[in-house]
């Protein structure tokens, strides 16, 4: 469109611009899918180092401990918070307005594979949780002798 002459950076088209049709439509965010335009403010993680090991401290307003889930599987530790609906009490009265979301969110954060799950810690307090994990090369190593027969 370079070669075409424009006044003020107006399309030459001007009121027949066949590429106008577009410009109020704006296209689904995949990172606005589950809560809405406030998806960028969901599990919020601070990520400390300390001698021993790491502390994540993921926020989570707005969940319940038992809508949240931590599971250790081949190195990752994979943290997710399912909110439902359906779950919550009827209410007197009509709705006029409902801005709260639903959904499920999830982040995943490779710890290292020699980490178990029994070496980890996690608590949930404040919208907060935190969850320490100790570094690998921390982990004292577990030998198994083998019996020579």
């Amino acid at each position: 469109m370079a070669s075409v002459p424009t006044i003020f950076e107006d399309s030459p088209f001007g009121a027949f611009d066949p590429f106008d049709v577009f410009s109020g439509v704006r296209f689904p965010d995949p990172a606005e899918s589950v809560f809405g335009k406030h998806a960028d403010r969901v599990m919020k993680t601070d990520v400390r180092e300390t001698d021993k090991g790491y502390t994540l401290m993921m926020d989570l307003p707005g969940f319940k401990k038992d809508e949240i889930s931590a599971e250790l599987k081949d190195g990752y530790l994979t943290i997710s918070a399912q909110k439902d609906k359906s779950r919550e009490e009827k209410m007197e009265g009509r709705l006029i307005r409902s801005e709260r979301s639903t959904g499920a969110c999830s982040r995943t954060f490779y710890v290292g594979e020699g980490v178990k799950q029994e070496d980890c810690s996690a608590s949930f307090e404040d919208g907060i949780l935190t969850i320490n994990v100790p570094k690998a090369s921390a982990l004292q190593p577990q030998t198994q002798k083998i019996a020579i027969q």
